[in-house]
């Protein structure tokens, strides 16, 4: 067998390339979509941890409390407990109008029946007389 003679790859800057203009301008459009989606995407993330940043800040400011903030915090908790009893007293109230209206009915059928009662001793005394 007669061995094949070996061709030695043979880079230098001299070397030439053959590629269809077509393919070389593919190739150009990939690399500056790339390049552009990668400007986009680090343009993104630079906004959103700018964002993160201020809303840290602002929420560290927020944080700080000052006389003022807490003197309107013992009002918002004293107005809170304040309105707590005013509700448990407009419950016992609604109770007691279901009470009264109760109590009413029984005694508007006390009446009747007292009323009633009087009518069958009136009726006995005219029968014995």
């Amino acid at each position: 067998m007669a061995e094949k003679p070996q061709t030695a790859n043979i880079i230098s800057d001299k070397t030439n390339i053959a590629m269809p203009i077509k393919n070389m301008i593919g190739i150009i459009a990939l690399i500056c979509s790339f390049i552009f989606a990668y400007t986009q995407i680090t343009s993104r993330l630079t906004s959103l941890e700018t964002k993160d940043e201020l809303m840290s800040a602002d929420l560290l400011k927020k944080a700080e409390q000052t006389p003022k903030n807490l003197e309107i915090y013992m009002l918002i908790e004293h107005n809170a407990t304040s309105l707590e009893k005013i509700t448990k007293s407009i419950e016992s109230m609604m109770n007691n109008r279901l009470n009264i209206d109760f109590l009413k009915d029984q005694v508007l059928k006390l009446q009747k029946d007292v009323e009633s009662l009087k009518d069958k001793v009136r009726e006995n005394k005219n029968g014995n007389n």
